[in-house]
This record gives C-alpha cells, sequence and structure tokens, in this order.
C-alpha cells in the first residue's frame, strides 16, 4: 500500500478534530493505525474480558487485526479529504463556495402552452377594417363628385338594344347559356361551382396560411377565379350584335351602357 504524505494525513486529521471535537493526535494516530497515548491519571485500566469459547463442533474463527483495517480507513478518509481539498480549496484559508446543484429554467418556469402568433379582433381587426372603409368611403365621394354617370332612358320594348347584355356580374352566365342548355348553364353549373369553392377548405386542412404551404387550395380556386373572369371578358368584348363573336379591335366593343356614356 502507497504511503500517504503526512501533510495530507494531518490536513484530514484537522478537518475530523474540527467536525467531531476530538484531539488532532488522537485521530492522527487512528488513521495511522498506532494506538492512541495513554492519559496520565488514577483511572485504573479496563479488566479484560473472558474468552469467548466456540461451540462443539464449529469451526474456529480466524482472527481479524484490527490494524489493517484501521489503516485502509484511514487511507480512503485521507484520499476523500485531499480530493474534498482540491474541489473546495485550501481549508487553512478563506471559505470556499460549493455548488450544490443546478436547476434547469424548464424545471421552475412551466409553459403551459407554446405562444401563438394571434391577435385579438378589438382593436387589432377591426382597426383595419375601419381604416379601409374610410378609404373606400372616400373614393367614392370622389368619383360621385367629378364623375358624371346619368341614368339612361325608360326601357322601351319596341326598342331592344342589339345585343341585349345583362350587367357585367351576370355576363359569365350569359357566356355560359352561349354553349349549354339553360338548365346547365344557370343552374347546374354556379351550384356546383359555389359548393367546390365551399368544401376547399374541408379538403385542404392545412392551418398555415403562407401560400406555398396551401398549393392545392390556392390552385382549385384559381381555376374557378380565372374561368369566371375569362367567360366575364369573352361576354363584355368579344360579343357583338346577335350576341355573336367579334373582335374588339375590328368591330369595336359592343355594349349598350358604354356607349351611352361615350356619347
Amino acid at each position: 500500500m502507497a504511503q500517504i504524505p503526512d501533510k495530507i494525513l494531518r490536513r484530514s486529521a484537522e478537518a475530523r478534530a474540527k467536525k467531531e471535537g476530538r484531539p488532532v493526535d488522537e485521530i492522527l494516530a487512528e488513521m495511522k493505525g498506532e494506538a492512541p497515548a495513554a492519559e496520565a491519571g488514577p483511572a485504573s485500566a479496563p479488566a479484560e474480558a473472558p474468552p469467548v469459547e466456540a461451540p462443539a463442533g464449529a469451526a474456529a474463527a480466524p482472527a481479524v487485526a484490527p490494524e489493517p483495517v484501521a489503516a485502509a480507513t484511514a487511507v480512503a478518509a485521507a484520499v476523500e479529504e485531499e480530493a474534498a481539498v482540491e474541489r473546495n480549496g485550501d481549508l487553512n484559508g478563506a471559505k470556499s463556495a460549493r455548488l450544490l446543484t443546478v436547476i434547469r429554467a424548464g424545471g421552475v418556469q412551466r409553459i403551459r402552452s407554446a405562444p401563438t402568433d394571434r391577435v385579438t379582433v378589438w382593436p387589432h381587426l377591426l382597426a383595419i377594417e375601419f381604416v379601409a372603409l374610410l378609404v373606400v368611403l372616400i373614393l367614392l365621394i370622389t368619383l360621385a363628385t367629378f364623375l358624371d354617370a346619368p341614368l339612361l332612358e325608360f326601357a322601351n320594348f319596341n326598342e331592344q338594344p342589339n345585343p341585349s347584355k345583362a350587367p357585367w356580374y351576370f355576363l359569365g352566365l350569359q357566356e355560359l347559356l352561349s354553349y349549354f342548355d339553360p338548365q346547365i348553364a344557370g343552374i347546374i353549373v354556379p351550384t356546383f361551382g359555389a359548393i367546390a369553392i365551399a368544401i376547399i377548405p374541408y379538403i385542404d386542412k392545412n392551418p398555415s396560411v403562407r401560400p406555398s404551404h396551401r398549393k392545392f387550395a390556392i390552385m382549385l380556386f384559381t381555376f374557378f377565379i380565372m374561368a369566371a373572369a375569362v367567360l366575364t371578358i369573352l361576354g363584355s368584348f368579344f360579343r357583338g350584335p346577335g350576341f355573336n363573336f367579334t373582335f374588339p379591335w375590328e368591330d369595336g366593343i359592343f355594349f349598350d351602357d358604354l356607349k351611352s356614356l361615350l356619347e
């Protein structure tokens, strides 16, 4: 067994003596495996205990020497004390700090729910809508002040315009009537188109609002919007007398309301 330096044993003995309130020499003697010095006094040595006889037929127990056990205990205690000194600093100097434990922030500050990018209706949404309403109102007042838009004369059944076109928001349906039966163009196609637009959120259930994440929904909605826009443009600019197909850059635009405004 390696010999432990006296300096380390002395330091460990001082620490134990301070903790247990015993003399340093007595603890140092125990750590070295030596018997402590006898104290002077009238007290007599304790009587030696009588030997205990082993029962018949039992093997004799081997004698255990206390000194090697005490020496091993002293060595372990000395090594532990030296390691504590290296971790926490010199025991003869100032007090050293000791790290008890590390607590993670999640164990103390628990987040019940993850933050979301949501805003309240009032005042965020309603404030934006109110500003948009004011902008549109100012634009309409400006157009009504500076743009003259007279009403047409009363309808005369004997003098019908040719072609007789519906308002622009119904020209897509009027264009469909040129290709299909009124039952199909006026009822079945508009009904299925409205149902298809209404079920888009149930087909594409992605909660994201980014266009790159909603490609199917945007593609489907764009198809219906473009189809309605193409039918409206054809009915407005490419239909002439008798609602026949014509080119606006050759024959002009046949729209009764537009002609009255231009005159």
